[in-house]
């Protein structure tokens, strides 16, 4: 997700941090410092509601990341390839590649809800017993407040809208009725754009009312509506692609450079002999080494262009894409690794041969759509 930094890892998987997460721990922790506590615990001062609603909200925060994170460790466990968790404005995100079976897809999705009720549980069982044996009001409320928050998460998750679990759920099932994965992600979305349509509308309506909680849910619902339709768009792209091999997109010969040159003279002539953003590089073997990004050579000040070596600043190819020409399409952009300007090294034999990049990608769909 663009605008986000990297945090290390947790539980041996990335984490990252959107710049709107601080926004939603803001938002989060002056509604439960400004309303909630003052009317559960009346009679504090406002520096302990301040500090009782930060600690909220970032109790809270840490939920939606554990929330993620079962999804994560689920997915982990079926050999499914975790890319990174991204915590931000509208909760968390866990990037994942595709599921193998309906079953799998059901495990993975229903992880995430199945951990926030537990918490929600967790929490308020937590908040009563405080109260009770401690007698800490402010204590207990917000631990009340975290786990009902935590509850109402699971629920919502589980609305059969993708690209909430629930939306998931409802792939795997439709999936496993009709063995047509396509036609189930098509199914899912479908019926994320409706919610997210009804999620706008419900927002809509309270913000008429004065209630400012309207503003989140038509955030929510712009959300799940633009994610929803991306996933119908994808799902027609992959219909499309079904049955092409690798070689059949592919561009070749491919435009590539030896990654020992200089970043001047590669910008000089390589990339001078192609628009696309990003080119190819193999080592004095012949081997592909990566892949050069244009944005990143013409970052380097000029004074230093005739110093720096390009495989200094190449993508390595351990975190490039790298299939052989009879491979199946689909199956290798399910392990794509993520990059700015996606490329696909297609190598025979050590050698590299061609390139696949989205644009290819897009010419073929288009090429087989009805």
């Amino acid at each position: 997700m663009g605008g986000s930094i990297p945090l290390g890892s947790f539980l041996g998987i990335p984490l990252r941090m959107h710049w709107s997460a601080p926004v939603l721990i803001v938002f989060l922790g002056v509604g439960l410092a400004g309303g909630t506590l003052p009317a559960w615990v009346p009679g504090r001062s406002t520096a302990v509601y301040d500090t009782a609603g930060l600690a909220g909200a970032v109790l809270l925060t840490v939920s939606l990341l554990l929330h993620e994170a079962a999804h994560a460790v689920t997915a982990r466990r079926a050999g499914i390839r975790v890319l990174d968790i991204t915590v931000w404005g509208l909760g968390g995100v866990t990037r994942l590649g595709r599921a193998a079976t309906p079953r799998t897809q059901f495990t993975v999705a229903v992880a995430g809800p199945l951990a926030s009720v537990a918490l929600g549980g967790l929490g308020i069982g937590a908040g009563f017993g405080v109260d009770r044996l401690l007698h800490w009001p402010v204590v207990s409320a917000v631990l009340v407040w975290a786990g009902g928050a935590n509850l109402l998460l699971g629920v919502f998750n589980l609305l059969p809208a993708a690209p909430l679990d629930g939306g998931r759920i409802v792939l795997s099932a439709v999936w496993w009725r009709s063995g047509d994965r396509s036609r189930a992600q098509r199914v899912a979305g479908r019926s994320g754009q409706v919610a997210g349509f009804l999620m706008i509308a419900f927002g809509w309506a309270e913000l008429t009312r004065g209630l400012n909680s309207g503003l989140w849910l038509m955030l929510i619902g712009g959300f799940v509506s633009v994610s929803a339709l991306a996933e119908v768009r994808q799902s027609v792209v992959l219909a499309a692609l079904a049955g092409v091999r690798v070689a059949d997109a592919m561009t070749s010969p491919a435009v590539a450079g030896p990654d020992w040159r200089t970043v001047e003279d590669f910008l000089a002539t390589e990339m001078a002999r192609t628009q696309r953003p990003a080119v190819p590089v193999f080592d004095f073997e012949g081997r592909p080494s990566g892949v050069a990004e244009r944005y990143r050579l013409m970052a380097v000040p000029a004074s230093r262009r005739s110093e720096v070596r390009v495989r200094e600043l190449a993508v390595p190819l351990a975190q490039c894409t790298v299939a052989t020409p009879g491979e199946d399409l689909v199956e290798v952009l399910d392990r794509v690794v993520p990059t700015p300007h996606m490329v696909i090294l297609v190598v025979e034999d050590g050698h590299l041969i061609g390139t696949v990049t989205g644009e290819d990608i897009t010419r073929v769909a288009r090429r087989r759509l009805p």
